[in-house]
This record gives structure tokens, C-alpha cells and sequence, in this order.
């Protein structure tokens, strides 16, 4: 990889994280009305995803311009918790401002959104020995793993992390459910979708883990990647569900966010797949799945142009038209890591 190229895959995840930022600050300076505010925060709270994908980038690039030292091992993947936490605290503070909906509705999306800054964060971690995949790849099967990479608790905790906080996620999402409100079901129904993209980054944290200590077994280039598309399927049917189910204006927002968090799983997807594809073995077209995330982005930004329209005839479209920007930021800031997964990983 050249030093143009890198320069440009760390780019990316900081441009995007921009475009969500501005973006979510000029929705909020739009008006004060709930529409605003929801989807003005959960724009500007992509960022942090963002940000935890730029230190994932920057962990991968700089190992393979070999510019990777022991401050940077240190300080890109706590760059990426920091902001995940800080994140994370401004979803709890926005919830706890009082019972109305769009406190409710922000304040639990912001959080799910930490939940999954931080599962990024972790990638992060896990990949400062991402050049051992190569090495553990030409050792023999069962020959266990190279000296220099982790050990095997710490790779469990790496991969308890992301699993940890889908769980909490979903348990907080059924105490929505449980008020039985209006806005209990919208912040339910999103953070259950945001959950669901938890779980689907343990596969990723799991094969990055397992390749790296040899332990990727054969059966896993497929159990991991099924694992990811079920996560995508299931966002994509529950945001159906949701939309199909009644004639409420308020299912509109959760039931076409679930749809494209289904995107963002199927983003996710084109990772997990490239490191089955290329671990002990040549595939010659690794440099087209970066197509993928490219798909999803467009899918996003297309859908959102319109739902932009759709608002004119109907005000619940706002907030998913206005997070679908957002999303369709992310899935193309992903393009940017698979793209230096596909340099780091194929030998084709």
C-alpha cells in the first residue's frame, strides 16, 4: 500500500465522521420540534463510529507501512473507547432530561450507538496484531499461534466485549417494551436494531481474533459470515414488520432505520466475509468485495433522497430520511476498511 492510498483510507472514516457532525449540527440548528432533535443527535452521534473506524483503519494502515509503534498500539484504540464512553454517557444524560419522546427516543438510540462505537473500538484492538494473520496463515493447522500474538484470555475478552454489550442492549431495549408507550417502542424497536449490529461485530472481533492466534478453523468461513447476513435479515424483517404492521405515522421512523441498520450489517458482512474467503487461500476476486459497502452506501443515500420527498406528504418520514444520511456515511466509511482488510489479507 502507498502512502497516498493510506492517507486516503484514514481520510475517509474522518471526512464521513465530518459530514455526520455538520450534518447533525445543522439538523438541530433547524428548529426545536422533535424531529429536529431526534434525528439532529443521532447524526451527530455517528460520528463517533466514525471516529472508532478511523482508529481501526489507522491500527491496519500504519502495520502495513510499518509506522506502527507501541504509542500508536496504545492510543488509537483508546482514542476509539474514549469517545465510544463519552458517547455513550450523552445517550444516558439525554434520556434522563425528562419523559418526553423525543428525550426517550434520542436519548436510548445515542447510547446504542456507544454500544457499537465501542464494538468498533474493539476491532481496533484486536487488529494491533493484524499482520499476524499472514504469519499464522503460513504456519500448519493446530501449529498454534505466533509468539507475538495475544493471548488466548485476552482474545476472549475481546470477543466477550462486543457480545456484552448486544446483550445489554437488548435487555435495555425489552425495558422499552415493557412501558408500552409510543416511545418506548420507537427507542425500543432502534436499539434492538443497533444490538443487532453488536452481535454482528463479534464475528468480526471473533475471525480477526482466531486467524490471528491460528485458531480459525475451516467450518468458521462460514458460520461467522451466516452469522452476519442473519443479523442483516433480521434488522431488514423486523423494520418490515414494524412498517407493515399498522397504520401509525410513528412506526415509519424505527421501521425504516431497521431497515437501513439492516444496511450496516451487510456492510459488516463484505469484512467478515474477505477474511473466510482469503485465510489459507488465494480468492481471485477479493478486490471486488469492496463493492459491497459501496452498495449499501448508495442503497442508503438513494432511499433517503425518497423519504427527503415523502416528507412533504408525510411528517413521519423526517427522522429516518435526515438518519438514513447519516447511516449511508457509515457503510461508505466502511468501504475504507475493507479496502485495507482486502490489501492487508489477499494474496491476489
Amino acid at each position: 500500500m502507498n502512502r497516498s492510498i493510506s492517507i486516503l483510507f484514514r481520510a475517509i472514516p474522518l471526512a464521513m465522521g465530518a459530514v455526520c457532525l455538520a450534518f447533525g449540527l445543522y439538523v438541530l440548528s433547524g428548529g426545536d420540534d422533535a424531529g429536529h432533535f431526534v434525528s439532529g443527535h443521532v447524526n451527530v452521534a455517528l460520528t463517533a463510529i466514525c471516529v472508532a473506524l478511523f482508529t481501526t483503519a489507522a491500527t491496519i494502515i500504519r502495520q502495513l507501512v510499518h509506522r506502527y509503534g507501541r504509542l500508536w498500539e496504545i492510543v488509537l484504540p483508546v482514542l476509539g473507547y474514549t469517545v465510544a464512553v463519552a458517547t455513550m454517557v450523552w445517550g444516558v444524560t439525554i434520556a434522563q432530561r425528562g419523559d418526553e419522546a423525543q428525550f426517550i427516543v434520542a436519548g436510548h438510540v445515542v447510547l446504542g450507538i456507544g454500544f457499537i462505537a465501542a464494538c468498533v473500538s474493539t476491532v481496533a484492538a484486536a487488529s494491533t496484531r493484524f499482520t499476524l494473520i499472514q504469519v499464522s496463515a503460513a504456519r500448519p493447522i493446530g501449529g498454534g499461534p505466533p509468539p507475538e500474538a495475544y493471548s488466548r484470555s485476552v482474545g476472549a475478552v475481546l470477543v466477550a466485549i462486543p457480545a456484552v454489550l448486544a446483550v445489554v442492549g437488548l435487555a435495555i431495549a425489552v425495558t422499552l417494551f415493557a412501558r408500552g408507550t409510543t416511545p418506548g417502542l420507537v427507542a425500543g424497536h432502534v436499539l434492538t436494531g443497533l444490538s443487532l449490529i453488536c452481535s454482528a461485530l463479534v464475528a468480526l472481533v471473533a475471525s480477526i481474533v482466531r486467524q490471528v492466534r491460528n485458531e480459525f478453523g475451516e467450518a468458521e468461513r462460514y458460520r461467522w459470515t451466516w452469522w452476519v447476513v442473519a443479523m442483516g435479515i433480521l434488522n431488514v424483517a423486523v423494520g418490515l414488520g414494524v412498517l407493515l404492521a399498522s397504520d401509525d405515522p410513528a412506526r415509519l421512523a424505527p421501521g425504516v432505520v431497521l431497515i437501513g441498520l439492516g444496511l450496516i450489517c451487510f456492510s459488516i458482512l463484505s469484512k467478515v466475509v474477505l477474511l473466510a474467503l482469503v485465510w489459507r487461500q488465494t480468492f481471485a476476486l477479493a478486490n471486488r468485495i469492496p463493492i459491497i459497502p459501496v452498495g449499501t452506501a448508495l442503497t442508503c443515500l438513494f432511499f433517503a433522497a425518497f423519504l427527503f420527498e415523502a416528507t412533504t406528504r408525510q411528517s413521519g418520514f423526517f427522522v429516518p430520511a435526515h438518519v438514513l444520511v447519516g447511516l449511508g456515511a457509515v457503510c461508505f466509511t466502511l468501504f475504507s476498511i475493507v479496502s485495507i482488510l482486502e490489501a492487508g489479507t489477499s494474496k491476489s
